[in-house]
């Protein structure tokens, strides 16, 4: 049954390799990144006024030099490290896994001490889960408007914090099934405040699942399975699941496919267009009153998530090509500042009439593309009577094109420069410590 057997793969991992552990702290690395670059952000001072008493509890808030319960940082941390989508993406589990798994995880310290070591494979379980459900439930999941990090994320923190607390097979799989029946989430949010508290409600969802788990509750272990369960409420069944689930850990998917650490603060989707513009404008300049028209072609699906086609606001415009062409074109940087909730240009929104989406069934990816079969091709035409055209399948940042070290420890200096150093240290160190001490 897949929930019995999912559980005794998470209680009794594969032997972690080397690289991954080096990935997760990697991964560590950019969900503080991306956390600490919103510790300012408006919607999460918003936020922290769900706080019961400001200051009091037990687990940090990321950046804002306070502690919560452990329910709420759960919360507040997931939506801290989500709120400018500037966090890793996975491709099998077509989500976001850091900003769920290890705001759950640091939630789940205050049941006791655990070592470093045991902490980053809790990680990597939570990941290796996550990946694994997302290959089960199919992209239909997706397509008929699961957001996928809200659903999957609180199984994958329930994955990740079991393995943590040291549960048996059967502890686990009642917290899976704790998580499951808490699953939500539509992407009908994206491009609203509502997305990022997926991330956090999917966090406190998973770190709750543990601890009504033990606290005794009773739960279905069987959750996952037949026809009124998870897997065929949400998705197309069980069929495939065994062989995902005999592929636990083998190779660790933090390892293969990989994680894929943003360079940009929008969506993933928008990445591939974002390189093609950029290079097409460094190799032929022009600019705004240049362009006739623009056509930007996608495989079918490939630009569901970027939701908002004429964005009136920054935040917004985190989900639509047509603002970061725009923003590209117009000679400005692809960075936070341009993806807030202030209004978008006038000049701008009518821009964004020259620019069309066409799907392509004939033209193909190549076999490095990320996410698999996937590609953006920019189509450029000038009043000049040029037509400058560039795809890109493999955007920088993602596995096969990582940001270097030295990329990924400046995303985290830029971020925190006062807290890099220090952070830097705690996470090389964590195979060797005895208790977790990551300075937030």
């Amino acid at each position: 049954m897949p929930t019995s057997e999912l559980a005794s793969r998470i209680v009794h991992p594969p032997a972690f390799s080397e690289m991954a552990y080096k990935q997760a702290k990697r991964g560590l690395i950019d969900f503080f990144a991306s956390a600490l670059a919103a510790s300012q952000d408006g919607a999460v001072k918003n936020i922290l006024r769900l706080l019961d008493e400001p200051a009091a509890g037990s687990v940090p808030v990321i950046g804002q030099g306070m502690s919560a319960s452990p329910a709420q940082a759960a919360l507040l941390n997931g939506f801290i490290g989500h709120v400018l989508d500037y966090d890793d993406v996975h491709e099998d589990v077509r989500g976001h896994p850091s900003t769920v798994i290890v705001p759950a995880l640091l939630s789940a310290l205050n049941f006791g001490q655990v070592s470093g070591k045991r902490f980053l494979e809790a990680y990597i379980v939570g990941v290796e889960t996550m990946a694994v459900l997302g290959k089960t439930i199919g992209k239909n999941h997706y397509e008929r408007g699961f957001h996928n990090t809200s659903t999957l994320g609180g199984i994958a923190s329930a994955a990740a914090c079991s393995y943590l607390l040291g549960f048996t097979e059967e502890e686990t799989a009642v917290a899976i099934g704790f998580a499951a029946t808490q699953a939500s989430g539509l992407r009908v949010q994206f491009g609203t405040e509502a997305k990022p508290l997926h991330a956090g409600l999917a966090a406190q969802a998973g770190y709750q699942a543990v601890a009504f788990t033990k606290a005794g509750l009773s739960g279905s272990k069987n959750v996952l399975d037949g026809n009124t369960g998870f897997l065929s409420v949400y998705g197309n069944g069980v069929e495939g699941v065994e062989a995902h689930l005999q592929a636990f850990g083998k190779p660790w998917k933090i390892v293969t496919p990989g994680l894929w650490f943003k360079q940009y603060p929008f969506c993933s989707a928008a990445h591939q267009g974002a390189d093609a513009i950029r290079s097409m404008l460094a190799e032929s300049p022009f600019n705004l009153d240049d362009v006739e028209r623009i056509d930007v072609i996608y495989p079918p699906g490939g630009d569901a998530a970027l939701v908002h086609q004429r964005p009136i606001t920054g935040e917004q415009g985190r989900f639509s090509i047509e603002y970061v062409l725009t923003l590209a074109i117009d000679g400005q940087d692809l960075s936070l500042e341009n993806f807030t909730t202030k209004p978008i240009r006038n000049e701008y929104s009518q821009f964004f009439e020259r620019i069309t989406r066409i799907h392509s069934t004939t033209i193909q990816a190549s076999e490095h593309a990320v996410p698999k079969g996937r590609f953006t091709r920019i189509e450029c035409h000038l009043k000049n009577g040029k037509c400058v055209t560039k795809q890109v399948d493999l955007p920088k940042g993602a596995p096969k094109a990582p940001l270097s070290m030295e990329e990924l420890t400046s995303k985290l200096t830029a971020s925190a420069p006062y807290h890099a150093d220090g952070l830097l240290q705690a996470i090389e160190e964590l195979i060797e410590s005895e208790s977790v001490c990551l300075s937030m």
